[in-house]
């Protein structure tokens, strides 16, 4: 179960990056088309994917750690951990003002 989570992830971040299925990326398909060329949508693609592959390798590798928890607890604690961090470095990348054109 635990591995079709982290195929998941690593599919969701291909798709968005190498696909180009930048309307999976929230807000962005409901922008007009001025909002939208005001954004470097390459780059935060790419820094989608690369946090979907890092949170697909931390939901994989955590439960590989000896914390004493049986499998289904030690399975959602590695899910759980690494949707925060994976979400967080999402977060705090995409908002920054790297990705925004200048005009």
């Amino acid at each position: 179960m635990i591995i079709l989570i982290g195929i998941f992830f690593i599919i969701l971040g291909a798709l968005i990056k190498y696909a180009r299925m930048h309307h999976l990326i929230a807000g962005y398909s409901t922008m007009s088309a001025e909002e939208q060329a005001k954004y470097d949508i390459e780059g935060i693609a790419s820094v989608l994917r690369n946090g979907f592959f890092g949170m697909a390798v931390l939901v994989v590798l955590i439960p590989l750690i000896p914390l004493g928890l049986d499998k289904s607890t030690s399975d959602f604690v590695s899910i759980m951990i690494s949707v925060f961090i994976g979400v967080t470095y999402i977060l705090i990348r995409v908002n920054s003002k790297q990705f925004r054109k200048k005009e």
